[in-house]
């Protein structure tokens, strides 16, 4: 009897420096759910092997000549929204990681992390969720604590079982339409619950949401 073949998610590498490349490459390689499909040296190739090859996932090194990972992420999301970028750098800069979410980016891993990190990255990504490096957390979920603790004096706010549910499930990654599907609820249904539990919570845009799921420990338990 001929075994079924395991669908392996398809990943492009972009990474100036090769001897980086070819040790991501062989990382992911190994992993039998990954396989690497495309190499890429900088942001201009980058956004031309991805709007052309059949993906489900980009590593992006975001410090590159000539078109930057950031830039590359942006103009990739606007020409392919479903595509799933995890960012990889050194940098742990919060004003940067704010930039790679807003412009797109999916996960934010570092590059002196262990290498687990990256893989729990891409298959995150690959499902629909968010992903940020565990090393990142408390740095950029500080400004929400702190900010919490000063509008409540230490208390949270209050949401219901429903709210917290779903505002769980935007925050990490999934649609109004997949939440909606998952609870047997309709999309009016689950906006309401997230513009009051958004509200309640006093949370305005993607950016302070992420940060109070990471606060609470919502992205890494998924």
């Amino acid at each position: 009897m001929e075994l079924q073949k395991t669908t392996r998610l398809r990943v492009l590498l972009v990474e100036d420096h090769e001897t980086v490349r070819q040790g991501l490459r062989l990382l992911i390689d190994r992993e039998p759910d990954l396989e690497v499909v495309g190499e890429a040296r900088n942001g201009a190739e980058a956004i031309e092997r991805g709007l052309s090859e059949e993906l489900d996932v980009v590593v992006m090194d975001l410090s590159m000549p000539g078109v930057s990972g950031l830039v590359a992420t942006r103009r990739l999301k606007e020409l392919r929204p479903t595509l799933a970028i995890v960012s990889l750098t050194r940098h742990a800069d919060q004003t940067f990681l704010e930039e790679l979410l807003r412009a797109g980016a999916s996960a934010y891993v570092l590059k002196q992390s262990p290498h687990s990190e990256l893989l729990r990255a891409i298959r995150a990504v690959a499902s629909g969720r968010q992903y940020i490096d565990p090393a990142l957390t408390h740095h950029l979920a500080a400004p929400f604590a702190s900010r919490e603790r000063k509008r409540t004096g230490g208390a949270s706010p209050t949401l219901s079982d429903r709210e917290t549910e779903v505002l769980r499930f935007v925050a990490q990654g999934h649609s109004n339409k997949e939440i909606a599907a998952r609870l047997e609820l309709s999309n009016k249904t689950i906006e309401v619950h997230k513009a009051n539990a958004m509200r309640k919570l006093g949370l305005a845009g993607r950016i302070e949401l992420l940060q109070y799921a990471l606060h609470v420990g919502w992205l890494h338990d998924a």
